[in-house]
């Protein structure tokens, strides 16, 4: 009887043994497998239709097929892009969850937000600046303006009178207003919408008289005459509207405001996944038809290098914080 049990619980080990080893083989395989060998989610932390929105979906088909992997855009809108922007610096340190960030989340929010469950700098590695946006003013049909300057006469004659759209407090629509109603000595409401998509919706049903928002958002309705463009907010002019004059020249000399867009991954992440995904990112922004396309839609296309997208969030994150404290904005 002994040696029967015996014998039963050696078979039982040499099983478990087996199994065991054949579980390890399996892990040390997949382990082995060159990145990215599965599924990457690349989220956006706003609702579709807007241009982090837009810039996610158009980078993923292309970096599926560099890749050879699927790259499925997964929204997470809420708090000004704060949600889903922590996601991402809470997910692995392994590549197969990388952020289409912009400059709301990553450079403004730290000045508005004294709780943010992310640091810019400490939780994120960044991949590549994608492209910088100047943002356009632009008008809904019915307000009789057809210039800054107008624009601006019209404001004061009828203080409070004037709203415009934002994609929620804090947002780049928000801030540049704001920094238009410091400058200009005028007083118009913001008008706080979830996301840059309905934002523009604002505009074009006239729940609102006009918005600062970016280019790729904004630009193809000022192009089908749904709405009257009046500048943009860059330092210089577009490429994309080259007839449409910068605020500065219009009449506020030294307006500048448009939002940025750029990839990070999570912190700690693999200096070899940095650099694949920089290199295939920067191969992307490079082609001919990507560099039209984005440019046609009123994008300035970048493709830094990590290092060079380190140094432009760190310049932004203290020139941001300069506006917001000097302007007395508020995230509520």
């Amino acid at each position: 009887m002994r040696a029967a049990l015996q014998t039963m619980e050696e078979e039982y080990m040499k099983r478990l043994l087996l199994t065991v080893g054949i579980s390890f083989a399996l892990v040390t395989a997949s382990l082995a497998q060159p990145y990215p060998n599965r599924v990457i989610r690349f989220v956006s932390p706003y609702p579709p239709g807007g241009a982090v929105d837009i810039l996610a979906r158009f980078l993923g088909q292309h970096l599926h097929e560099g890749l050879g992997q699927p790259v499925i855009v997964e929204n997470r809108p809420g708090g000004s892009g704060i949600i889903g922007t922590a996601a991402v610096a809470k997910s692995p340190p392994d590549g197969y969850t990388i952020l289409m960030g912009s400059s709301g989340p990553l450079a403004v929010n730290p000045s508005l937000f004294s709780d943010l469950p992310y640091d810019t700098l400490r939780d994120f590695a960044p991949i590549t600046l994608v492209a910088v946006v100047p943002s356009i003013l632009a008008v809904h049909p019915s307000l009789p303006v057809k210039s800054v300057k107008e624009l601006m006469a019209f404001a004061r004659a009828h203080p409070g009178k004037l709203t415009f759209s934002s994609s929620g407090n804090g947002g780049s629509g928000h801030l540049a207003g704001e920094m238009f109603n410091l400058m200009a000595g005028v007083k118009m409401i913001h008008i706080p919408y979830r996301g840059t998509g309905l934002s523009v919706i604002g505009l074009l049903t006239g729940e609102v008289s006009l918005s600062f928002e970016n280019m790729l958002s904004l630009f193809p309705y000022v192009k089908a005459g749904r709405v009257r463009g009046l500048a943009v907010t860059g330092t210089k002019r577009s490429r994309a509207a080259p007839h449409l004059p910068t605020i500065a020249e219009s009449g506020l000399p030294g307006y500048s405001a448009g939002p940025w867009f750029g990839v990070l991954v999570p912190a700690r992440t693999p200096k070899e996944i940095v650099t694949q995904l920089n290199r295939e990112l920067v191969k992307i922004l490079r082609r001919p038809d990507v560099l039209e396309k984005l440019s046609t839609d009123g994008g300035e296309v970048v493709g830094s290098t990590p290092e060079e997208f380190t140094e432009h969030i760190k310049a932004e994150l203290k020139s941001w914080a300069k506006v917001i404290k000097e302007a007395s904005i508020r995230a509520n």
